[in-house]
């Protein structure tokens, strides 16, 4: 197996020999600032604001340069068009795109695929403008409210 991975876990010691003397104590001190930040920089970060984007603090590495990606979070109460705001031309590409539904009972993954007729799947996919849920013309389960997430690379 490979050793030359990228996610070194980020690992903080739990604790920490502190010396009594200033300079060597400033020094040390700074050291374990270092350290926290860099393991709490190194997390994904739980934020779904609607309205509002959030970065998701996840490293992106398509080329030699780092990318992060960013979040928002739509709220839905039927099938159609929900416009996102995103000008997809200044993003290197969507990574996720996923959500859930409820029909006042049941909760549904989105996109909902029925394993016995086509014709009852949701679908969900995103245009240059707006976020499209498709209901399908069987028995596909009513909306009645539901949100979907986006996230996509910022630009190099």
């Amino acid at each position: 197996m490979s050793s030359n991975f990228v996610n070194q876990s980020p690992y903080l010691r739990t604790s920490r020999d502190f010396p009594t003397d200033l300079q060597p104590l400033t020094v040390e001190i700074n050291k374990s600032y270092v350290d926290i930040a860099n393991t709490v920089n190194a997390r994904t970060i739980g934020i779904f604001a609607k309205g509002r984007q959030a970065i998701t603090g996840e490293s992106w590495f398509l080329t030699s340069q780092r990318q992060q990606t960013i979040r928002q979070l739509y709220t839905f109460t039927a099938a159609g068009n929900i416009p996102h705001g995103i000008n997809t031309n200044q993003i290197a590409g969507f990574t996720k795109i996923y959500g859930t539904f409820t029909d006042g009972t049941n909760w549904f993954p989105l996109p909902y695929v029925n394993q016995i007729l086509a014709t009852n799947q949701i679908a969900l996919y995103v245009d240059p403008t707006n976020i499209v849920i498709t209901s399908g013309g069987g028995g596909a389960p009513t909306i009645v409210s539901g949100f979907v997430v986006l996230e996509w690379l910022a630009q190099p």
